[in-house]
């Protein structure tokens, strides 16, 4: 069983930044792959980015290539989101999550653990 506790949200203007991290428990941890979701007011989940067990592979939705950085620390049991550029349409409450799986994925329903989220605000 995984656990997971995001932090790190906050409010920021737009082209500021900020690093979410996601503190994983258990040991099996460096095998899942994890990703990182959000969610906007009115919206649904959607996939941010993604790395993989390893960290040798990642993916990114468009919106945020080039502005987000997804990284892992297994030594750390932590996963990192690295926020650049933030804009307004970032606003969303985040979400990390677990894949047994190992691989780097897109699809929500794939992910096994979920936290409970951090509130991101970006204001204009």
């Amino acid at each position: 069983q995984v656990q997971l506790v995001e932090s790190g949200g906050g409010l920021v203007q737009a082209g500021g930044s900020l690093r979410l991290s996601c503190a994983a428990s258990g040991r099996s941890f460096r095998t899942y792959a994890m990703g990182w979701f959000r969610q906007a007011p009115g919206k649904e989940r959607e996939f941010v980015a993604a790395i993989s067990w390893s960290g040798g592979s990642t993916c990114y939705t468009d919106s945020v290539t080039g502005r987000f950085t997804i990284s892992r620390d297994n030594a750390k049991n932590t996963v990192y989101l690295q926020m650049n550029s933030l804009k307004p349409e970032d606003t969303a409450v985040y979400y990390c999550a677990a894949d047994k799986y190992g691989a780097a994925r897109r699809i929500s329903t794939e992910y096994e653990h979920w936290g409970q989220g951090t509130q991101v605000t970006v204001s204009s």
